[in-house]
């Protein structure tokens, strides 16, 4: 997966189409509302995003230690200067070639991506709060600048405080999710500051079935609160059909945030994918 060869642009869409199918997430159904000319940018981006983010995780053939890992992200390092030079060798690089065509996505933004994705491939064990926010900048809150350009929802420094917000609330509720699976990989996304208030041990063979955890997810959790209120405040800066696809992403999360502070001590209960859409349209919908 992510190195096929660029032939044709039909042949590299497929490619990215399906890159995007197979990757199970709840990114599609918000896309869907896009025209077909930003879905099909915002799809190149996203494709890129996953083949990296697979790559950091060891999904892929030859990506099973830290080395090897470090090696195929390089690979894509050089993938993006050719991308920027014109000169794409991949589908995926081939179609975000095409979509720098007519949109201006910031490389430096993709680079910060890359950047992330080195640092879950070298796997973080209790971030002091300067490393967690850079980290989160860089796998979350790049790939929410990208969007909001490739939305045509950018309109500056409001753009800029919304993105990284929201993209700052959704991934922390992702590291809340996934504290049980990350540990199992040997990565404790937890903050220091927050395992040392919660008085939980920064290991993450020891955290698991510790009955502290719920408080140490609780206490981040309002990070994740301040974060999504502090989107919030931005969405009436902008034209909320452009920001359809982000607020149908934010609703699911939001919820599952609300059901967690209604009770830190269990996980709640997995959300349908009808579920999620509803969430989504009850996000849209909201007052500003």
């Amino acid at each position: 997966m992510s190195f096929a060869r660029t032939t044709s642009e039909r042949a590299d869409r497929e490619e990215v189409r399906r890159v995007v199918a197979t990757a199970g997430s709840s990114f599609a159904a918000g896309m869907r509302v896009l025209p077909q000319k930003r879905r099909r940018a915002i799809h190149a981006v996203y494709a890129l995003c996953r083949a990296v983010d697979d790559i950091a995780d060891g999904d892929v053939p030859d990506a099973r230690d830290v080395a090897a890992r470090a090696a195929l992200l390089d690979r894509w390092e050089g993938e993006l200067d050719a991308v920027f030079d014109g000169t794409p060798r991949t589908a995926i690089g081939a179609e975000i070639a095409r979509t720098l065509d007519w949109l201006d996505l910031p490389k430096r933004e993709f680079v910060m991506v890359l950047d992330g994705m080195r640092m879950d491939a070298a796997a973080i064990v209790a971030p002091d709060a300067e490393l967690f926010s850079a980290y989160i900048r860089r796998v979350a809150g790049s790939v929410g600048i990208l969007s909001m350009i490739c939305f045509g929802a950018w309109r500056g420094a409001c753009s800029e405080r919304f993105a990284l917000n929201l993209a700052r609330g959704l991934q922390v509720m992702n590291i809340l999710r996934d504290v049980e699976a990350d540990a199992k990989m040997g990565r404790l996304y937890l903050p220091a500051h927050v395992l040392r208030a919660a008085g939980l041990p920064e290991d993450p063979a020891q955290i698991v079935r510790h009955p502290k955890l719920s408080d140490a997810r609780a206490l981040l959790g309002r990070e994740a609160r301040q974060a999504f209120d502090a989107a919030a405040v931005e969405i009436g800066a902008h034209r909320r059909t452009l920001l359809l696809p982000a607020l149908m992403m934010m609703g699911p999360y939001e919820r599952l945030l609300r059901r967690w502070e209604a009770d830190w001590s269990r996980p709640p209960p997995v959300r349908s994918r009808l579920g999620k859409v509803a969430d989504g349209l009850a996000a849209v919908a909201r007052p500003v």
